[in-house]
């Protein structure tokens, strides 16, 4: 690590110092050392810039940098404890100070530097890419090549942005193909990319007589990478080779094909081309044949390395991990054998199934994060045998997709799942649909995001499969056309084992909704539960809704909560309501712009034996007149209604009698919800007051309590204790939920 001090002259041009060439653990410094740098020089601190490249590379514990300078500047200190006064702008505080890192020790520079200003630094942009590959590889049309094959692997992309991973692809796209060899397939991942890579630096050219192979140095370079990624370091300095045994003579082979630099900072120090390369070393120590008990098992042995606690501690080790998978992939390890002349193990994949799949403490599908990072090591892999044991017994996945990274692991794996029965993804795109086509034992599914346009015709395709076994399909917030909407409509005709569908918040329109009311009548049509919640629907629609509910035998409920249906709406959808073939028990109407109006077309359906037990009104404004309505068809013998939501429905104190003397005549409701109603004490003392005397059958009441009211609470006391089975709820019991349970009922 070097500290090096910029400063502006006069002249304009810009001087530079630097220091700390020793290492930090024996070098001993005191402030007054300064003295080599100019006293008019820090006079002018506000002009200095102090840059501190490389922390990662510090060998010293933030508590070291934590300590305190103390009181005696003339004193020497250790260099730690100095840069600590720098980061902690105790030295020179007016000056600009600069630190690259990376990311894996921001949290130790966190604990010494307070408030720091952030910024990632991503490499090269992808018009720098494409122009880099072009440089190296001489041609539009080779260059074009090379950034297709970047663009189709999400995880190569993301290692592109380093100059290093960009000139490896070239070289990688510059060799011979093999017969066969298609570039796309053996660079797939950042395993193949990077072995192939290496292999290739040791390969005799064309017509050439084979060199020796460096095997005994392969295993020294491995065990070098290992110990840097256990010491999370990627700087080796002298110390560290007479310490592993290894010789300078080792090295010089990787040295001279690039895959190993010297710095230019420290005299026989090296590191690695790129991280990346490291990481994959060090995985391939553990499967050289030979020198069984050196760092590569024991204390730091497989299990050890994929462990939840180590990778806390050492990020590092997570990428590590996806080399080892990549490397049990037996056609890949057999490649870094021949090229080297050593003897690898094939036996690792069963290692790597016993501390991960079949590991009873550590699932790999106990968490999304776990299931994201088994995904990712299963793909790396490449070795679909090994991925058809490692989810064998995989029933059910939740997964949440970021990228377009974890879309390709997804796809790549739970193809395999043969025991799949539920899958709920938080983003769906086309290819993750493909890969469920003719799933039979997937039967739960839920799709969202609105920046697929191809979204819904892949879903098409699937329902028409004839192996399709879906059963719950949650579509939400999907981006479609008329045309697809209409595509979705015929294609619910032919799949025969749909029956709950939810297409809650999605731009389907009137039009849409009359093509769907059409395959609701369909007798091919087996749907029981649809929610058509914030569809941008009106009372246009809704006398195609009652004439599907008069003729389908198969809906039972319905959600068409957030749509402007007025009472017009109500008025038309109690129309097929009362028709005594109607099937419909559950009806979610909240905030429908429903008013008092709309509550008198309910009240006379309900009061004819309806179907219809489960009603729901929240946030629609009925207020005293709705009110009442309503309660006259409670007090009826032919009310069948059992749960009635009313939560923020306008619904006075003065409303309560009436509401308390319905209860009193009714026996058939056992759940009602007066949430977010100011009902003030004397309205909650009329309904407790009837709760008490009368023989009720209610055995849910959602009410909004104020809980600083004694009197109140002294009420509701008095009530469970003459119903025990009463059970009496708050709005301030769940913040978070303050919607009825009625939409958890239909789906």
């Amino acid at each position: 690590m070097n500290i090096e001090v910029y400063w502006k002259r006069r002249s304009g041009k810009a001087g530079r110092r630097t220091f700390g060439q020793k290492p930090v653990k024996t070098s001993t410094w005191s402030p007054r050392d300064t003295r080599h740098w100019s006293h008019p020089l820090l006079a002018r601190a506000r002009t200095l810039l102090l840059v501190i490249d490389a922390f990662e590379e510090l060998r010293v514990p933030a508590a070291a940098l934590a300590r305190d300078l103390g009181g005696d500047w003339g004193a020497r200190r250790p260099a730690p404890v100095l840069l600590g006064g720098l980061l902690k702008r105790k030295l020179l505080p007016a000056a600009t100070l600069l630190v690259t890192t990376r990311p894996e020790a921001l949290g130790e520079l966190r604990l010494v530097v307070e408030q720091p200003l952030l910024v990632e630094v991503e490499g090269l942009s992808e018009p720098e890419r494409r122009a880099y590959l072009r440089r190296q590889l001489g041609g539009e049309a080779q260059a074009r090549r090379a950034w297709q094959l970047m663009r189709s692997n999400a995880a190569l992309l993301r290692l592109g942005s380093a100059p290093a991973v960009c000139w490896m692809l070239g070289a990688c796209l510059r060799l011979p193909a093999d017969e066969g060899d298609d570039p796309g397939r053996t660079c797939r991942t950042a395993t193949s990319l990077l072995l192939r890579f290496l292999c290739s630096r040791f390969a005799p050219a064309p017509g050439s007589c084979p060199r020796p192979r460096p095997r005994a140095p392969l295993r020294a370079l491995c065990l070098l990478a290992a110990e840097g990624v256990w010491a999370q370091t990627s700087l080796f300095e002298p110390r560290d080779l007479r310490r592993l045994g290894v010789r300078e003579a080792d090295l010089r082979p990787f040295v001279d094909r690039s895959l190993l630099l010297e710095s230019g900072e420290c005299a026989g120090c090296y590191r690695f081309l790129h991280l990346s390369l490291q990481h994959l070393l060090a995985a391939a120590l553990y499967v050289l044949g030979g020198g069984e008990g050196g760092p590569g098992w024991g204390a730091r042995g497989v299990r050890t390395l994929l462990s939840k606690e180590e990778g806390r501690r050492n990020p590092h080790l997570a990428h590590v991990g996806r080399f080892l998978f990549g490397l049990a992939n037996e056609d890949r390890v057999r490649e870094l054998g021949a090229a080297f002349g050593c003897p690898v193990s094939t036996e690792l994949k069963h290692e790597l199934l016993a501390c991960t799949v079949r590991s009873p403490e550590n699932g790999p599908f106990s968490s999304v994060t776990d299931t994201r990072e088994t995904l990712c090591r299963l793909y790396e892999s490449q070795d679909e045998p090994l991925v058809k044991e490692a989810v064998a017994q995989v029933t059910e996945v939740s997964l949440h997709l970021k990228d377009p990274t974890d879309l390709a692991h997804a796809s790549f794996c739970l193809k395999h799942c043969e025991r799949l029965k539920n899958v709920s993804p938080a983003d769906a795109y086309r290819d993750f649909c493909v890969v469920f086509g003719g799933h039979e034992t997937l039967t739960h599914l839920t799709l969202q995001g609105n920046d697929q346009d191809d979204m819904l015709p892949i879903l098409c395709e699937i329902l028409r499969h004839p192996k399709c076994n879906l059963q719950c399909l949650r579509l939400v917030s999907c981006s479609a056309s008329a045309q697809q909407w209409a595509h979705l409509s015929s294609s619910l005709e032919i799949n025969q084992s749909l029956t709950c569908l939810n297409l809650t918040a999605n731009e389907l329109t009137d039009e849409s909704a009359r093509l769907l009311c059409k395959t609701l009548r369909h007798p091919k049509c087996f749907l029981q539960r649809l929610s058509l919640e914030n569809c941008h629907l009106t009372e246009a629609c809704c006398k195609e809704l009652s004439s599907a509910l008069i003729v389908s035998q198969s809906l039972t409920h319905l959600c068409l909560a957030k749509n402007a249906l007025g009472n017009g709406g109500v008025k038309l959808l109690c129309e097929g309501l009362s028709y005594p073939d109607c099937q419909l028990q559950t009806l979610v109407l909240w905030y429908c712009s429903i008013g008092s109006n709309g509550c008198h077309h309910l009240s006379t359906l309900l009061q004819q034996n309806s179907s219809l037990t489960h009603l729901d009104l929240g946030l629609n404004h009925i207020g005293i007149t709705g009110l009442k309505f309503l309660c006259e068809a409670l007090k009826k013998p032919m009310c069948n209604l059992k749960c009635l939501w009313l939560w923020g429905c306008a619904i006075t104190p003065f409303s309560c009698e009436i509401l308390a003397s319905a209860l009193g005549n009714n026996q058939s409701l056992v759940s009602l919800d007066l949430g977010q109603n100011s009902l003030g004490y004397s309205g909650v003392k009329m309904l407790c007051n009837t709760l008490k005397l009368q023989n009720s059958s209610l055995r849910t009441l959602r009410l909004r309590i104020d809980e600083s009211d004694p009197r109140i609470q002294k009420l509701l006391k008095e009530v469970q204790e003459s119903d025990p089975q009463l059970t009496i709820e708050s709005d301030k019991q769940d913040p978070n939920n303050n919607r009825p349970s009625s939409h958890d009922f239909i789906f």
